[in-house]
């Protein structure tokens, strides 16, 4: 999760502080005009209940992190603002365009709240955090092969070891269950690990799930909203970004659950594997018998 802290000091006399409206308008106008967001078609920004709440905890010394968990409002990246010595809704306008309009560009951010006091204003801009409707998993599914697969087209750097690129992988039903199952797991019964509620490991629920597998791996995460943001974070672990570099797996299944208790949390399965050979699958069945 992304959260930037800017501080904007407009020097001069202190001045009554301009109306929150008006000056939430003002930043909407930089956005517009000044910084040209309009002509690349950018949505003016939303003002939201919980990001002026924000706001105001962040006038009284809070910290963001706490100002966001005391407002019930959780952001997937958030900025924020203090101006002072503000004389009216236009200084304000002057100084977003002048200074901010590289952060403010990030097409994220949708909603905005704002609190005035006798020290100043405090503007809070967010990217408020949402979880993909279930009925999206066949495409957050095929979003995240494709993400996958670029990876290893291109091959990666996983800690201190460079993987070449790796042969794409295909979707595959079986490990999608395995996955879905875990995922679904985790989220009803609150918990983050390879280690089912049952004790299963990877391996287990793979073969539950019909799949006869000569290797398997599994990368999960939770609290990530994006199947975007779940690879790219794949990607910056070194034992995650292995599994996906991995030359050997040929499939993968992927799924993601929403916490029945809290909707603002979501846990994500990504299984790998590498079907059994019909040799492979002959010498096991010949170790079974013995």
């Amino acid at each position: 999760m992304l959260r930037t802290a800017v501080i904007l000091v407009l020097a001069g006399y202190l001045s009554p502080t301009p109306a929150l409206a008006s000056a939430i308008a003002a930043v909407n106008r930089a956005r517009a005009a000044d910084c040209d967001f309009a002509r690349a078609g950018y949505p003016p920004l939303r003002e939201s209940h919980g990001l002026d709440e924000i706001a105001r905890l962040l006038a009284h010394g809070e910290p963001l992190d706490r100002a966001e968990l005391r407002a019930g409002y959780r952001a997937a990246r958030a900025l924020w603002m203090e101006i002072t010595g503000a004389k009216d809704d236009a200084a304000v306008e002057r100084m977003v365009s002048r200074q901010f309009c590289g952060q403010l560009a990030d097409r994220r951010l949708r909603q905005i709240g704002a609190y005035g006091g006798a020290g100043g204003l405090w503007i809070v801009v967010a990217q408020p955090f949402s979880t993909p409707p279930e009925r999206d998993a066949a495409a957050v599914s095929r979003r995240v092969l494709t993400l996958t697969n670029q990876a290893r087209a291109h091959g990666w750097t996983c800690g201190e070891r460079r993987f070449p690129p790796a042969p794409p992988l295909s979707l595959s039903a079986a490990l999608t269950r395995a996955a879905r199952a875990h995922s679904l797991d985790m989220a009803a019964h609150d918990f983050f690990s390879h280690t089912g509620s049952d004790g299963s490991d990877p391996g287990q629920r793979v073969a539950r799930a019909g799949y006869r597998w000569s290797t398997v791996g599994e990368n999960i995460a939770s609290g990530v909203p994006t199947s975007r943001g779940a690879v790219a974070g794949w990607l910056s672990s070194p034992h995650h970004c292995t599994n996906i570099m991995t030359a050997g797996f040929r499939q993968m299944g992927i799924a993601f659950a929403v916490n029945p208790a809290n909707p603002q949390v979501i846990d994500w399965t990504e299984d790998f594997a590498a079907p059994l050979s019909r040799s492979q699958a002959r010498r096991r069945a010949a170790a079974r018998s013995r």
